[in-house]
């Protein structure tokens, strides 16, 4: 881009400024060692003072020609002292440019190594597909197997289960969908689809055709849980048909009966 005139800066410079705090004495130390009076712009009661004439110095010590007071202001600015400040350009900065830890988040430092972002990501998370179909039997409510990890983090699914591991309470989005199937047209009377934690129903949505009956039907749940570490989700369902033998049924190209979940940042 083309500018009028000189090229907006985008390094700004300032210099060091040290105040004092005054007493009936002319002597005072510098917090930078200086070798000429002309490096240091001295002021008392605002007013600049002239180099060698008011004041010399000698290394850190600052001498004046003569005392001053307590009621008197006095501050030196170090004109050899130049500090740059450089503004980076927009998506400049990196985690690389940044010391770990040196961003807190709600009180707590986050760690920039790996692959984590800034305020922190979204784990332990896990998606399990279900690759193999599941006889139920009608009306009974049976634990769903899930037999294929496509991600999981924290290696926190087991045995048809997530379990929340040590010092990864919090809060979770856990979902399921599961496609459900009579397998037979207008065999299908209801389902039913639960999320149980530690072995107990927390959530429990159900499908009804009964009187109007189908064939088969994807049915999801999703919710947000507060989960401690050691707590552990499982999926169940039931479904109701006339024949007695419904499915979980599965595809080996796509996603149709599938676990899922992710901590949340923040929450």
């Amino acid at each position: 881009m083309a500018y009028i005139g000189n090229i907006p800066a985008d390094k700004y410079q300032t210099l060091q400024k040290q105040s004092f705090t005054t007493s009936a004495t002319d002597t005072y130390t510098l917090s930078y060692a200086v070798t000429n009076p002309q490096d240091l712009a001295l002021f008392i009661n605002n007013v600049r003072q002239n180099p060698n004439d008011a004041y010399t110095v000698s290394n850190t010590t600052l001498t004046l020609s003569s005392a001053i007071t307590s009621s008197d202001t006095m501050y030196a600015v170090f004109l050899g002292r130049a500090v740059e400040t450089v503004a980076p350009a927009i998506g400049s900065v990196t985690n690389s440019m940044l010391a770990n830890s040196s961003i807190t988040l709600n009180g707590s430092a986050v760690s920039l190594g790996g692959s984590a972002t800034v305020g922190g990501s979204n784990t332990p998370a896990f998606f399990i597909n279900k690759q193999s179909d599941q006889t139920l039997s009608s009306a009974t409510y049976t634990l769903i197997t899930f037999d294929t990890e496509i991600i999981d983090t924290d290696n926190a699914f087991a045995s048809n289960k997530f379990t929340v591991p040590s010092g990864k309470g919090g809060k979770y989005v856990i979902g399921s969908v599961l496609l459900t199937d009579a397998n037979a047209g207008s065999n299908y009377e209801y389902s039913i689809i639960q999320m149980r934690v530690n072995g107990a129903t927390t959530h429990h949505h159900i499908t009804d055709f009964r009187l109007n009956n189908a064939t088969e039907i994807s049915i999801p749940v999703q919710a947000i849980f507060d989960l401690s570490a050691g707590d552990y989700v499982e999926v169940y369902c039931q479904i109701s048909d006339y024949s007695g033998s419904p499915t979980i049924d599965t595809d080996g190209s796509t996603f149709q009966s599938y676990f899922y979940g992710y901590r949340l940042i923040g929450a």
